[in-house]
């Protein structure tokens, strides 16, 4: 028996953020981009980061654990949006980072499939996984530090 058994899928998870799944399904099915609009703060808020700072976070991030949530990045490469827990956005001050928390919706590519305009970098897995928002901010702070000294060198 596989360990997936009963886990639900990276789709039926992301689509019960949305007030009505089906549509949301429909709109991943149907729309030309392949992509929906979902409603933060009710599974998940998002973290935006500039990707300069966002690219070595994430690598840090993933070598201090495996409980790394779903991670976006826009095509363009500018940004990169952390999934991290519902409430997260309401409490965030830091710097040149955008949170994304109630009352406000998010561009989310079908799990799967390619999309335009924004892509996974860290898909969902369907568990609900999301990133720890203090081991995000250490991570954070330690890219920082690592460009800063980057920049001086």
């Amino acid at each position: 028996m596989s360990d997936d058994a009963g886990r639900p899928s990276a789709v039926e998870w992301l689509a019960t953020a949305a007030p009505d799944p089906g549509t949301c399904r429909w709109e991943w099915e149907r729309n030309p981009l392949g992509v929906t609009l979902l409603p933060a703060g009710r599974l998940w808020d998002v973290l935006i980061l500039p990707s300069e700072l966002g690219r070595p976070t994430l690598e840090i991030l993933s070598r201090c654990t495996r409980q790394v949530g779903p991670v976006l990045a826009d095509f363009g490469g500018c940004r990169m949006g952390f999934f991290v827990p519902p409430g997260t956005a309401a409490g965030w001050i830091a710097t040149g980072v955008r949170a994304v928390g109630t009352g406000s919706w998010v561009v989310v590519p079908h799990p799967v499939r390619a999309a335009s305009g924004v892509r996974w970098v860290v898909p969902p897995d369907g568990t609900g996984t999301l990133t720890d928002p203090v081991l995000l901010e250490l991570s954070m702070h330690e890219a920082a530090v690592t460009l800063a000294r980057e920049r001086d060198a």
